[in-house]
């Protein structure tokens, strides 16, 4: 399909996981309605943001994968004929815990999982107590509507990470997000931090020559103290933007992306055919010390 309907579910969450899966399940089929194929809710949206507190008890929300959830939706995907893509907090084993994101093709048929590689550990974002960084590497997922890459949250700053996965053959680039602002900061310091990270995600749809949709969650969480700025959006292969959401308003989205555009880009912006793979080795240092 050169044209792709793309689903956006930007919502609000409770602290029970039941309500939110049932929620997200009835804005898949309001997405669906509208024509979405594929539909991509947020960062782990079966719950509130947890990692803003180190607590064993917050270990008790995952779940393995596959598991409750992903059979749950794997039925929705299947009478629906759209693919799903469901960020999750997974339980591997005893004391073994990651941030993934499964993904369910239009027949229910789970593809597979990729595992965040790049976890944060800022105040309010503790994700380093709770997720082992993953292990899977970066991973594409052939669905039946396109070929699609997943990457979650704070992999969005990494251009290794949206380069290594356009490499592998992705056409459309998915990131399920949950950013937000402090209530005691100023709005230029808002407006500053949510322009860099949409810049930044505009900036890997530039220089791989393919479509980006990003996915944050919304509304006040932390008890207050926090307000995830929502802001979900679709950007062409040369960074413009065919979508920008509210920063305080649940929404669904559905975008139609033409993945042929990848190659026209890609033509006339050749940067695919100019790199210069052979003097890359620096990159695999931590810091390049001049001595």
């Amino acid at each position: 399909m050169p044209i792709v309907p793309v689903g956006l579910v930007q919502m609000t969450c409770t602290a029970t996981k039941e309500e939110n899966l049932l929620k997200a399940i009835s804005k898949i089929r309001e997405a669906a309605a509208k024509g979405a194929k594929i539909i991509c809710l947020q960062e782990l949206f079966t719950s509130l943001y947890f990692c803003d507190v180190e607590t064993y008890e917050n270990f008790l929300l995952a779940e393995t994968i596959p598991g409750p959830s992903t059979n749950t939706l794997s039925v929705v995907a299947a009478e629906l004929g759209v693919v799903v893509i469901a960020s999750l907090f997974e339980k591997r084993a005893e004391g073994l815990y990651h941030n993934t994101t499964a993904v369910l093709d239009a027949d229910g048929t789970y593809l597979g999982k990729y595992r965040k590689m790049h976890i944060p550990d800022d105040p309010a974002y503790f994700e380093k107590f709770y997720f082992t960084p993953g292990d899977l590497g970066y991973k594409v997922f052939k669905t039946k509507f396109a070929t699609i890459g997943v990457l979650i949250c704070w992999d969005q700053w990494y251009p290794e990470a949206a380069r290594i996965t356009s490499l592998m053959g992705a056409e459309i680039l998915f990131y399920p997000t949950a950013i937000g602002w402090s209530t005691q900061q100023d709005e230029a310091t808002n407006t500053e931090q949510y322009d860099a990270w949409q810049t930044i995600q505009r900036s890997h749809a530039v220089a791989n020559g393919v479509h980006v949709v990003s996915v944050n969650r919304v509304g006040l969480e932390q008890d207050g103290a926090m307000k995830f700025w929502g802001g979900s959006f679709v950007s062409n292969p040369f960074g413009t933007l065919l979508y920008k959401a509210s920063h305080d308003q649940e929404e669904i989205a559905v975008i139609p992306i033409n993945t042929t555009l990848t190659d026209q880009y890609r033509t006339h912006w050749p940067f695919m055919r100019d790199r210069r793979i052979d003097s890359y080795q620096p990159i695999t240092k931590r810091y390049i010390d001049e001595d």
